[in-house]
């Protein structure tokens, strides 16, 4: 528990996190995966090199500092950690490696004069509390996960069933049980997790279940990304009757029961994880409007399954927005990027709705906009993101 002290010193942190957390953040994850290699497996690279992840995180210290009295007001953000690390089966003795890492980033970045033993003890016991909470939070998940019908802790090996090429860079894998048995139920727009060994270098990522809920097996759909360790493997070296290993499903950023109007909004692979979502809303009487913008039609997954699943719904409408367009080939509904204009034409003409949106982060920004611009309820309009977190200000 902090102390009034304590907290005090962590609030008048706050100046010096707003001016230098990703200088902090960078040279933390230069020290963690200095001193504790081990724990590389559970971050994406690729984070690291363009720096989404230093930012993220130092987003997130930030928040945490601003509310170190008001913990409640962090809203959101705390279950979206604990799933990310759910995903990943991050366990409580990966902590105290990452708490070390930090307290010297702090000491060695702001220097002795700022970081003294009182704000070192201060940032400690901060780091503790939070400990608390997010590993006791994930431990109640592993435990659910592994009593539910179907459910496991930890890796659990998969075959890959199916593979299926759906456009120029995505392909889809099936995956069952190896020993047979059901796998676990999710709920629409969750991820799993996945370990993988690509050439003797373990890395764990997580990918949206593209599929609804059976109870048999689980699909998910894969970008192949330029320079993706686990992507390319995954398109190029893991074929039909190859293992996997994979953790229970994860994220909170699911279809909420509703019967107000749907608005499913994705752009390139964002598609994935909205794809569950519309199965599922089918199997009610809410009305459906899928909108999804792709470069071009050659990058453009699952049209030909949208377009069956619209010729038997009559609740569903779908809508193609492609940046450029071959005369040739499959015609979008509209061309360039969406706008306020197309949106508003695409969308029910209530604004009383609901909409999940899914896709590059500059295209999350324009929606988000749009979205509000447009009248839609901001409490109403729910996106997640692939990676790191980031502001979509």
């Amino acid at each position: 528990m902090l102390s009034t002290a304590q907290k005090a010193i962590i609030s008048a942190t706050v100046p010096i996190l707003e001016q230098g957390g990703e200088a902090l953040t960078r040279h933390f994850y230069l020290t963690l995966f200095r001193d504790f290699p081990q724990v590389k497996p559970f971050f994406n690279q690729a984070n690291q090199a363009d720096g989404n992840q230093q930012r993220a995180l130092a987003d997130a210290v930030l928040k945490y500092a601003r509310n170190i009295e008001k913990l409640e007001n962090l809203g959101p953000m705390v279950a979206t950690i604990i799933n990310k690390h759910v995903s990943l089966q991050i366990q409580r003795e990966h902590y105290p490696l990452v708490g070390t890492s930090l307290l010297k980033a702090i000491r060695e970045v702001l220097g002795e004069e700022t970081a003294t033993d009182a704000v070192i003890e201060a940032w400690g016991a901060a780091y503790g509390q939070l400990v608390d909470i997010l590993a006791g939070a994930e431990e109640k998940i592993y435990a659910q996960n592994e009593q539910a019908e179907g459910g496991w802790r930890g890796a659990r090996s998969f075959k890959v069933v199916a593979k299926t090429v759906e456009s120029d860079e995505i392909t889809s894998f099936v995956l069952q049980p190896a020993d047979g048995g059901k796998v676990v139920a999710h709920h629409a727009g969750q991820y799993i997790g996945l370990v993988v060994s690509v050439d003797g270098e373990s890395a764990r990522r997580q990918y949206s279940l593209s599929a609804a809920s059976n109870g048999v097996s689980y699909r998910i759909s894969v970008k192949r990304e330029p320079g993706g360790l686990v992507s390319n493997f995954l398109h190029d070296r893991v074929h039909v009757g190859d293992s996997l290993d994979l953790f229970p499903p994860s994220g909170d950023f699911v279809l909420a029961d509703s019967d107000k109007p749907l608005v499913l909004i994705s752009g390139g692979v964002g598609i994935t994880p909205t794809l569950a979502m519309l199965t599922a809303a089918l199997r009610t009487n809410r009305p459906i409007h899928f909108i999804h913008a792709a470069r071009h039609a050659g990058v453009h997954a699952f049209r030909d399954h949208i377009d069956a699943l619209a010729e038997k719904h009559p609740q569903l409408q779908r809508f193609y927005c492609y940046a450029t367009v071959d005369a040739d080939g499959p015609q979008p509904h509209a061309t360039g990027y969406l706008n306020p204009q197309t949106l508003s034409a695409w969308m029910p003409e209530t604004r009383d709705l609901e909409a999940y949106f899914l896709g590059p982060t500059p295209f999350m920004k324009a929606v988000k906009s749009h979205l509000l611009e447009l009248g839609v309820p901001q409490s109403q309009t729910y996106y997640e993101f692939f990676g790191p977190a980031e502001a979509l200000a």
